[in-house]
């Protein structure tokens, strides 16, 4: 009923908002977003496996600007996907947009607040549906139970432009923490988390550069984040520690009737206590997927992705991670395999109806990570499809 009434609401709001902007200066846009998904014999959207409507996104986001170098942007989002994410409202960003350089060649700005992720190529825009390619995202990058923590931080960002006879370049760098909810504590580590997870740091650091005139993008990202735990009450975890150092390159080429997007990453993880058992949690992890789409009219797109994941290099097919476990865990929880295909049609004016199917090999990020759900995951092989009607102003 929640989820009716949020999307209702932000239904009538766009008929009174739409468009509106007062003397140049605030201006507003939103969206909302309805659909139904399932992902059968899997915890990935219920716990059952069956048909979900909780496939809900509505959100408005506004910009202020205060004067030629001071602008203020925000957004207020209203997210429910089942059990991949903790539901309800929250601030997306709110920062002030501070313009240091602006020339012909140099464009450089600052925002402090709750920035928004500018290094990967669909995380700036991860909470608007109608600029996603797909419902579902890659999970080799864009790995859903830790999707909080990625889609920005409180601290400050710097974004630069720079053209020169070669091409533009982009490049990014950013500071700060994101507050971590028990949900997402859960979604990450099990139910029996009775502690607290804190997010100590995140920085990250990008480049991209786009050759004038060609439709081609290369690009390449660092991150580099610190996570504390504080065990609580009959806690089945320690305190802990875990560094993660993340590698991203990515690539992206328009053509008139077709693209084609694709990002690699490999991950480090350094774990200092957490476990009990004191099990080697090190690894270093490896995913990378190929998304093509074909644009059959300005109306209709197909869309064809293959994405792969390892939780570590050096046990690609699980063997070592099930005998870790004393064979309780399968060894397809360390790898995870997908092939998507999707359609949108664009049938009115900022109205979309999307549609895709995903052909899954592997259980690699399903939530709880630490300690994986064996009951409700206990094939190697699932599916996952989902449509959706969306709505942007």
């Amino acid at each position: 009923m929640m989820q009716k009434n949020v999307f209702l609401l932000l239904f009538l709001s766009s008929l009174t908002f739409s468009g509106l902007t007062l003397a140049g200066d605030l201006v507003w846009h939103g969206f909302g977003a309805q659909g139904v998904i399932q992902a059968n014999d899997s915890n990935y959207i219920n716990d059952d496996g069956d048909v979900s409507y909780r496939l809900t996104e509505v959100g408005l986001n506004t910009s202020y600007r205060i004067n030629q170098k001071l602008r203020v942007s925000a957004q207020g989002i209203y997210i429910n996907g089942g059990n991949r994410f903790d539901e309800g409202v929250r601030i997306d960003y709110l920062f002030l947009d501070y313009q240091v350089l602006n020339s012909p060649r140099w464009n450089i700005n600052a925002h402090f607040g709750r920035y928004k992720n500018y290094h990967w190529l669909y995380s700036a825009t991860r909470d608007v549906p109608h600029t996603m390619p797909s419902i579902v995202l890659p999970q080799s990058s864009y790995f859903d139970a830790f999707r909080n923590a990625s889609l920005g931080s409180d601290g400050i960002s710097l974004t630069a432009q720079h053209l020169n006879s070669l091409g533009e370049w982009d490049i990014r760098w950013s500071y700060g923490n994101t507050q971590i909810k028990q949900e997402q504590t859960e979604n990450l580590m099990s139910t029996l988390a009775t502690g607290e997870l804190n997010h100590d740091f995140d920085t990250q650091f990008s480049v991209s550069f786009s050759p004038l005139g060609t439709g081609l993008s290369l690009g390449g990202s660092l991150l580099k984040t610190d996570f504390s735990y504080d065990a609580g009450d009959n806690d089945i975890f320690t305190d802990g520690k875990v560094a993660l150092e993340r590698i991203m390159l990515s690539l992206s080429y328009g053509a008139e009737y077709w693209d084609i997007n694709a990002e690699a990453m490999r991950e480090k993880s350094d774990f200092q206590g957490f476990f009990f058992d004191q099990r080697d949690a090190d690894a270093i992890a490896e995913g990378l997927y190929v998304q093509g789409r074909i644009f059959v009219s300005p109306d209709v797109t197909l869309l064809a992705t293959i994405d792969t994941f390892d939780a570590n290099n050096r046990d690609r097919n699980g063997s070592a991670y099930q005998q870790a476990s004393g064979g309780a865990v399968p060894a397809y929880f360390a790898f995870r395999d997908q092939l998507t295909l999707g359609a949108t049609w664009d049938f009115a004016n900022n109205w979309r109806i999307r549609g895709e199917f995903h052909k899954v090999k592997g259980r690699a990020r399903l939530a709880p990570v630490f300690i994986p759900d064996t009951v409700a995951n206990d094939s190697k092989y699932w599916d996952i499809w989902a449509l959706q009607i969306i709505y942007w102003f």
